[in-house]
This record gives structure tokens, sequence and C-alpha cells, in this order.
């Protein structure tokens, strides 16, 4: 399969610690994982295998359990291409250097 692009937005709840601090671990998970990614305001675009990519979304459930969060919600989209590698450059590159 080719490169795929997916994006993540996770927004958890907890009563005692803030949203942040376990997006902040979330974002830690794919900065560790060795995927390109671009984190955003409302979500963060990961490239590469589509099954590397599903390990890491699981990690990142798991991890933000542990982190403090109670309740997660996980909004997930997918842009995958039939003969082609699917990249974040493909959408955002030209705006890059604005």
């Amino acid at each position: 399969m080719h490169k795929v692009n997916i994006s993540l937005q996770l927004l958890p709840w907890s009563a005692t610690k803030h949203p942040y601090d376990i997006v902040d671990k979330a974002i830690e998970v794919i900065r560790n994982s060795g995927l390109k990614y671009r984190v955003t305001p409302f979500e963060t675009v990961m490239e590469g295998d589509y099954d590397k990519i599903m390990e890491v979304i699981r990690t990142i459930q798991e991890e933000s359990f542990k982190a403090g969060a109670e309740n997660l919600l996980s909004f997930i989209k997918i842009q995958a291409a039939r003969d082609r590698d699917v990249t974040i450059e493909d959408k955002t590159g030209k705006y890059d250097n604005e």
C-alpha cells in the first residue's frame, strides 16, 4: 500500500488533568514514532504506512488514559490513493513559506 495521510483530533476529558497536558502526551507518542507529522491547532496529520499510523493511534489512546484521561473522543480522517503516495505537501506545501 502507498503512503497515506491520517489526521487525528483527540478530545480528552479528565476531572483532574488539563486537556492540553493529555494532548501533549499524544503528540509525544507521535514524535517518538518516527512518522512524518504536522501539528495544527485542531488536529495532527501523520504520513506513512496505514498500519503503522493506526498502531500509533492505539498507543496514543493507551498513553492518554495513563496520563489521566477518563474519556476520549478520537476523530480520524484518512486520505489514501489507489496508485500513489499521499503526502502532506500535496495539500499544504504551497503554503510552507508564508
